[in-house]
């Protein structure tokens, strides 16, 4: 029955531009204030998503869920978001699990988590011995 994950945004040109040059992902279908993008992410335009739960208030930076990403190359991945306009959740961190990771915010405060692919942490921790 699950079909993805819509969040809203205030600017769906922005948003589409950060999730393409952030996170490669493209859009697989443009309705105008609803957008779907690979992997099952749907964006819909704050008044819309407003008029769909009646008014009620919308508070983006509440920091209570993110959406999770993996990559196979953190290090390069890092790079990149480094040399971007992006606000951090926090820096790159090593969990005790031997998984990196790295939280940021996405231009409406949906915190964003990438994840080191779990077959690079075994790969990494076998290079090591």
């Amino acid at each position: 029955m699950y079909k993805g994950t819509l969040i809203a945004v205030r600017d769906m040109e922005k948003s589409k531009k950060f999730y393409h040059d952030i996170l490669g992902m493209n859009v697989t279908g443009d309705f105008g204030a609803n957008v779907q993008l690979e992997g099952r992410l749907f964006l819909q335009t704050l008044e819309t998503w407003s008029g769909f739960i009646h008014d009620k208030e919308v508070c983006l930076k509440n920091n209570a869920a993110e959406l999770y990403f993996e990559v196979s190359d953190m290090d390069e991945f890092y790079k990149k978001l480094q040399t971007s306009n992006v606000e951090f959740v926090h820096e790159l961190l090593e969990h005790n699990w031997g998984q990196r990771a790295v939280r940021f915010y996405d231009p409406d405060y949906h915190i964003i988590e990438v994840g080191e692919d779990m077959l690079m942490v075994v790969k990494r921790f076998c290079m090591m011995e």
